[in-house]
């Protein structure tokens, strides 16, 4: 095994450890070879769709979504989850903030609000770590202190490592890249588990990605051995996964019933089933081009299915279910622009407690207690409404799939603010910093990957713009994405936009004019990372 820049890295004494990394090991020998596999059903999966196959339910599992059988008991951490917010774990400040705002949960994120340089991999790992400890602490270049509040409640926090499908090059492992995923569960798992467990919480997951029950089964069986490994009871882990791709959204039942000792709840990520939808039908043709990504709304009928039938399905078997992310960031220069926002969000939580959400998510401290507000309205003082069953709801493969459904339209005005986040958005990853502020809202990778989605099903459908009536073209594209360069070339410093901004444009524009679907957009980017 081989770990570069062990040594110079601010905290790897501490966190690349010999018994840490062998733990590491392990758990990549048993397990990157299942995960290989089942990359590849997921290239076998497409590959059928674009021969003109579609999605269903699995007629080989008909008995487990029919049969009656329930999650594990949830642990008392994480019985009442009604605002949760989600943040990088690498900067100290921003996990300090998390911390102590006042929310019942943080999503602690190594995976799409993080970018995964080693300095915040391991940094983000050695945060968690302290945090578990109570001496988390940092004070800025400026000399202001920041440090974890005593007067009130800290959240639970649920780690978020990498997807199955990313590789970590500072690991080598049998002198191959170690698969990111198990890294960053490994080094958390082994450093945090026992403190968390000392403090009343636990070892607690957010899944991201999943595709398939099988891939929910190899985190079962990741979960099983590490307990074993290093002395805890079979279900001390939580999982909590993300319904954030298409094909999980036909197989929720089995996912839970794959982690069922394991297993917490689902959530409901929409940039990122949005993101899968494109991916998976790409080869559709009109019926799955989407309108503009800022007018899909949680409101279109095949958005409705997919969060209805998310609810259902938890509260059938006894998980939590928890709604999507609030990204606004409040602009106090303009207290008007920053209520109307808040009011929308308002609106959406509404939505979403009154289907039946336990929880849902926000972005900002300023939304904890807009958030907290609505759910406290609709549980009172139950911790959640997991016996809110909803049998009424009744959710077929086509509604799951009637993108048609989606009110909008697709104008040249989104494919430039397509062009100019993902951009922006890539070049700030390329720097080190997962989450950023662009107009407003807080993006992370999952918002890069629907935007140049976008634009490239634009280009394979060639679709013609309502607002303008010229057909996409890849000339078109390229006029477009310069003048957005030029746009952000006078909005950063001129050393910033030649090592950051430069690379990241001659990235999308790669990826968006290629006649091959790239399947994600972090997999060449990180080829690009100092």
């Amino acid at each position: 095994m081989e770990i570069t820049r062990a040594t110079s890295i601010e905290g790897g004494d501490e966190i690349l450890t010999p018994e840490a990394l062998a733990f590491v090991a392990e758990l990549h020998r048993r397990f990157a070879g299942r995960r290989d596999e089942l990359l590849a059903a997921r290239r076998t999966r497409r590959e059928a769709i674009a021969a003109g196959g579609t999605l269903d339910f699995l007629p080989e599992t008909r008995e487990v979504r029919e049969g009656d059988w329930h999650v594990a008991s949830v642990p008392d951490a994480l019985l009442d989850r009604r605002v949760e917010i989600t943040g990088p774990a690498a900067p100290p400040k921003m996990a300090i903030n998390a911390l102590n705002s006042g929310a019942r949960v943080w999503l602690a994120d190594l995976e799409d609000a993080t970018s995964p340089t080693w300095d915040n991999v391991v940094g983000g790992i050695k945060n968690l770590r302290d945090a578990a400890l109570g001496t988390l602490a940092y004070t800025s270049p400026a000399g202001k202190p920041y440090a974890l509040r005593t007067d009130l409640r800290r959240p639970t926090v649920v780690t978020r490592p990498r997807g199955w499908h990313l590789s970590e090059r500072h690991v080598l492992i049998d002198g191959e890249p170690a698969v990111g995923a198990l890294v960053d569960f490994g080094l958390h798992f082994f450093h945090t588990a026992q403190l968390l467990l000392a403090n009343g919480h636990g070892p607690y997951y957010y899944l991201p990605k999943l595709e398939s029950h099988r891939e929910a089964r190899l985190w079962n069986d990741v979960f099983v051995f590490a307990q074993e490994y290093v002395g805890l009871d079979r279900g001390t882990i939580r999982a909590t996964v993300l319904i954030e791709t298409i094909p999980a959204a036909f197989e929720m039942d089995e996912i839970l019933f794959e982690l069922r000792e394991h297993a917490s709840g689902l959530n409901a990520g929409r940039w990122d089933y949005l993101f899968s939808l494109i991916k998976v039908f790409r080869d559709a043709g009109e019926a799955f081009v989407l309108p503009d990504r800022a007018s899909v709304a949680m409101t279109a009928p095949f958005m409705r299915a997919y969060t209805e039938l998310l609810v259902k399905t938890c509260h059938r078997r006894g998980a939590v279910a928890m709604g999507g992310m609030a990204a606004v960031v409040p602009n106090r220069n303009d207290l008007e622009v920053t209520a109307a926002a808040f009011e929308k969000v308002r609106a959406d939580k509404t939505r979403e407690a009154g289907d039946g959400f336990d929880g849902s998510w926000v972005a900002h401290p300023d939304l904890v207690p807009v958030c907290r507000e609505v759910f406290d309205a609709a549980l009172g003082d139950r911790p959640n409404q997991v016996e809110r069953q909803r049998p009424e709801v009744e959710v077929t493969a086509a509604q799951l799939l009637d993108v048609a459904s989606a009110v909008g339209e697709v104008t040249e005005a989104g494919l430039r603010a397509n062009l100019y986040v993902a951009v922006a958005y890539t070049a700030v990853w390329l720097s080190g910093n997962g989450a950023v502020a662009i107009h407003n809202l807080m993006e992370d990778a999952a918002t890069a990957e629907i935007s140049r989605s976008q634009v490239w099903q634009q280009l394979r459908n060639e679709v013609v713009f309502a607002d303008t009536g010229r057909r996409i073209s890849p000339e078109l594209v390229r006029s477009v994405l310069a003048e957005e360069v030029e746009r952000l070339r006078g909005e950063v410093a001129p050393d910033v936009f030649a090592r950051h901004y430069e690379p990241a444009a001659a990235l999308i524009a790669d990826i968006c004019l290629s006649s091959e679907y790239v399947d994600f957009l972090t997999l060449p980017a990180y080829e690009l990372l100092d």
